[in-house]
């Protein structure tokens, strides 16, 4: 889908068409699970972030800025940040002990999961490894730099330089 049809199809979800949703929810959903599923590494709560995500971009698709990237990088952002969530509950409420559900599913479209791996090749061991606590496992840039035993500025740089070549490697792409 192109960034055209991704805004129009935004614009369509300010004015409260219900249809724009059903096509947002078709296009987007393996999207969104897949990388729900990949942070929170269990069905069941991945499929609370998916509705999760869908919900507030229903209620808010007016705050959407396209100066700050693609309809799908705030999309992204949305789960990223509703899956970090749903993990900090899920840690806070276990008590017992037992290991997590890793059960994995890939996502539908494996188009995009080639594009991203293709991407984040490009990236040096330092940058990607910083993105992976911070995406993946919901570390704060404070928590990496402590883990890494690294300063917190070379953390902040590493992951705004990844981000920025991910985000021209993939932007190639759309």
């Amino acid at each position: 889908m192109t960034q055209t049809n991704s805004l129009a199809l935004l614009k369509r979800l300010v004015g409260g068409d219900q249809t724009a949703m059903a096509e947002m929810y078709d296009r987007y959903s393996g999207l969104v699970n897949g990388l729900a599923l990949k942070i929170v590494r269990n069905v069941s709560d991945a499929e609370e972030v998916v509705q999760e995500v869908f919900l507030q971009v229903w209620n808010q698709a007016g705050r959407y800025n396209p100066e700050r990237g693609q309809p799908e990088a705030w999309l992204c952002a949305i789960v990223r940040s509703r899956a970090i969530d749903r993990l900090r509950r899920r840690n806070a409420l276990r008590e017992d002990g037992e290991p997590m559900d890793t059960s994995f599913q890939p996502p539908p479209k494996i188009q995009d999961a080639i594009a991203v791996r293709d991407a984040l090749a490009l990236l040096s061991d330092e940058q990607r490894r910083a993105l992976e606590l911070a995406y993946y496992e919901g570390f704060t840039q404070s928590e990496i730099a402590d883990r890494l035993g690294e300063p917190l500025g070379t953390v902040k740089t590493r992951i705004r330089t990844a981000l920025i070549r991910l985000r021209t490697a993939l932007g190639a792409e759309s």
